[in-house]
């Protein structure tokens, strides 16, 4: 099968901010361009680079509450695609859509992304609006029986006609005149919720795959939501660089300890350029206007924080901090501000779950261009303290190592064959092992 989108785009988990969490279907421009300087300041050093608006950009009434109903009013241009509220993004105006906004991105040293819906909105194919390029109109490639369901706003596209294609060639030549760098593509990926099943659209994702491809601007594409089907890994790698594993991810500890199973699934299918997503990092100040909860600082405990950090950075996952970043704590942003745990989400290799029980699990990975390794070990347990035990021969490692803290920053001692630490309950330690 033919590779499609370009896999040296994003040979590393990508890293950044999504409004998602913190502001849901209607950020406005000036709380990105917050978040987006809040990142130049304080972030950009240490690998966080997009800045990336999430769902409801084209909605004018849309609401926590409502965004679901159907055919909701949306911004449509005369192609039937989809413009910025003006109202919330006033550099929009005038038909400049998101390239003064991407533009000041772009000047900050960033990179600017986008959530798109798949299929077309249901009020071009009620307009019957033209498809850019050809002599058909949205009419005749929508599908009212396709809609999301749970985004009662937009139709499925009829890719078995050229035009379909065409459509979505139309929605990227708009997003590379706008210089966007990041595309979350939503309703796409297995989604399994509320007592409804959405499948994996395999060819809408091959028609924006190839739209992506071929568009003549280099843009990362993101699948959403999950969970993927282990069995689409071969075709996901080749269509996107990264994908959904979960449905949305909150700030739960259940939902938390779910991951974990997820994660060890997928870890062998990570490969350069093509990543499993763990979904958002619920951190910092949330649900200001989100869709789940009231605003606050995450419900995660500390040791909470400290488990999900660990469990995608020595995973791999893509990194998308989901709080409003100036009003986030301090603790939120040293997480995401330790460099050598981000060594371990930016280069590390043989990503693997060891063990994992109701109590304990233990991840191992080793360090990219050194014989150094790494090792997470997780108290999923009630119990307030876990002396957790890890078999150095697991790792391929005997005799004498030499082992650092890397949350504390602390030189533990050397250890021969075996290492034991006490972790807190719902907490997390990871560990550096070099025997140099």
């Amino acid at each position: 099968m033919k590779q499609v989108v370009k896999s040296d785009l994003a040979q590393r988990p990508p890293m950044g901010w999504n409004s998602w969490d913190c502001f849901g279907v209607n950020v406005t421009e000036a709380e990105v361009r917050q978040n987006a300087e809040f990142i130049a300041k304080h972030l950009k050093d240490y690998g966080w680079e997009y800045v990336v608006v999430d769902l409801g950009w084209y909605a004018p009434t849309a609401t926590r509450h409502n965004y679901k109903e159907p055919k909701i009013p949306m911004i449509i241009d005369e192609y039937g695609r989809l413009l910025p509220v003006e109202e919330r993004f006033p550099s929009a105006q005038g038909g400049r859509g998101f390239k003064p906004l991407a533009d000041y991105i772009h000047s900050l040293g960033l990179k600017f992304g986008i959530h798109i819906m798949r299929g077309i909105p249901w009020i071009a194919a009620e307009q019957d609006t033209p498809v850019l390029g050809t002599a058909k109109s949205a009419a005749q490639i929508a599908n009212p029986e396709d809609m999301c369901l749970w985004y009662n706003s937009m139709y499925g596209v009829d890719t078995t006609q050229s035009t379909g294609q065409a459509y979505y060639d139309s929605l990227l030549a708009l997003y590379v005149s706008w210089g966007v760098d990041f595309i979350k593509a939503d309703d796409l990926g297995f989604w399994d919720g509320d007592g409804l099943i959405s499948p994996y659209r395999v060819d809408e994702v091959e028609a924006l795959s190839s739209a992506v491809a071929n568009c003549g601007r280099d843009i990362v594409l993101s699948l959403s939501p999950g969970a993927a089907y282990i069995g689409d890994a071969f075709h996901l790698r080749r269509h996107a660089h990264l994908w959904r594993i979960s449905c949305d991810f909150w700030d739960d500890w259940e939902a938390l300890k779910r991951q974990f199973s997820r994660c060890a699934r997928w870890a062998n299918r990570i490969t350069p350029g093509h990543w499993p997503d763990a979904d958002m990092l619920p951190l910092g100040k949330i649900g200001i206007r989100g869709e789940i909860g009231e605003a606050r600082q995450t419900h995660f405990t500390i040791n909470e924080q400290y488990t999900l950090m660990t469990l995608w950075c020595i995973f791999r996952s893509p990194l998308m901090f989901g709080g409003h970043l100036p009003e986030s704590d301090d603790l939120a942003i040293q997480l995401i501000t330790n460099e050598e745990v981000l060594a371990v989400n930016q280069a590390s290799e043989q990503n693997r779950e060891l063990f994992r029980d109701d109590r304990v699990c233990i991840w191992a990975a080793s360090a990219q261009g050194s014989s150094a390794q790494y090792a997470a070990l997780f108290n999923l347990s009630e119990e307030d303290s876990v002396d957790i035990e890890l078999d150095l021969s697991l790792m391929g490692i005997h005799g004498k190592v030499k082992v650092k803290d890397l949350w504390e920053k602390e030189v533990l001692g050397t250890f021969t064959d075996r290492i034991s630490q006490p972790v807190p309950k719902h907490g997390a330690i990871l560990l550096k092992l070099s025997q140099d």
